[in-house]
């Protein structure tokens, strides 16, 4: 039986800021528009942590079923390292997902009940990421299904739920959201991409090769921070989020550099405190813009 530690590293919580960051924004850009509201935030951070570990477990569930997991650079897997077994991983999958199913249910309550579609489909969209028999994630189009559901989907569909509306400015500051977390999974395929090659799942990483993959991931990063400049020279507060720039240095730097392995679980956890920190100064500086 795994460990409450394992449990917890099986949860990836290295991944988490991919949930917190754009709840933040989409929050950040409420206030902006004068239309924040906790109630349905808090609401919207729950069900954001709730998809991103229920995502996290079917992950280790479906990879460890395909033995996918099996020769890993990465943290443990639950399933694939024999931690815990196939089953116990999918109850804590099916768990977490009811946690965001209720919360969302709850969030329709006090804003709109057309929301229960959007969430159905953004359950469907985690489990189908390696689940099911098409897994998208094996197919090169992890990246594209990130960006939509992490960032345009989770950042304007926080500001929805507090404004009532679907603002430009809500569509706008989503897309450096998306990008960053776009470069967490970039960086982790990167990661992986000996083994996912040898196991056959095809990854945007796997496809692009090695040279192109890390250019990618340098590129989503500056594009991100021009984003967030572009929106600051009609917003000026916002450039406040220019204050996260040293953090990028250090991923960046290993990743061109060529790191490999333990490197890049750094960079990877650097990546994602990137965001974390990206979506606190950029939520700030969008509620003071208002």
């Amino acid at each position: 039986m795994a460990t409450p530690t394992q449990w917890l590293a099986g949860a990836r919580p290295r991944t988490l800021p991919a949930a917190v960051a754009p709840v933040l924004v989409g929050t950040g850009a409420a206030a902006a528009l004068d239309g924040f509201r906790p109630g349905p935030a808090l609401l919207a951070l729950v069900v954001a942590l709730a998809l991103q570990v229920a995502v996290n477990y079917a992950n280790d569930y479906s990879d460890g079923r395909r033995g996918t997991d099996a020769d890993r650079v990465g943290p443990m897997r639950l399933v694939g390292s024999g931690a815990a077994s196939a089953e116990a991983v999918l109850r804590a999958a099916v768990l977490s997902f009811a946690v965001a199913a209720v919360a969302g249910l709850a969030l329709a309550a006090l804003s709109s009940w057309w929301l229960v579609a959007v969430g159905a489909v953004c359950i469907l969209a985690a489990w189908t990421y390696t689940g099911g028999p098409i897994p998208y994630g094996y197919r090169a189009l992890g990246e594209v299904f990130v960006f939509v559901f992490f960032g345009l989907v989770a950042v304007v569909g926080t500001t929805y739920v507090q404004t009532g509306t679907l603002p430009g400015l809500a569509f706008a500051v989503s897309v450096p959201v998306g990008l960053l977390i776009v470069a967490i999974l970039v960086v982790n395929n990167l990661r992986d991409i000996e083994g996912d090659a040898r196991s056959g799942k095809r990854t945007l990483a796997v496809l692009l090769g090695e040279r192109a993959t890390r250019l990618l991931f340098a590129g989503l990063i500056v594009v991100a921070g021009l984003v967030v400049v572009a929106v600051g020279i009609v917003r000026p507060p916002v450039l406040l989020t220019l204050l996260a720039v040293p953090l990028a240095v250090g991923p960046v730097r290993t990743v061109l550099g060529g790191g490999r392995g333990p490197a890049l679980i750094g960079a990877l956890a650097g990546t994602g405190r990137l965001t974390l920190v990206t979506g606190v100064l950029l939520g700030a500086g969008l509620a003071l813009s208002g």
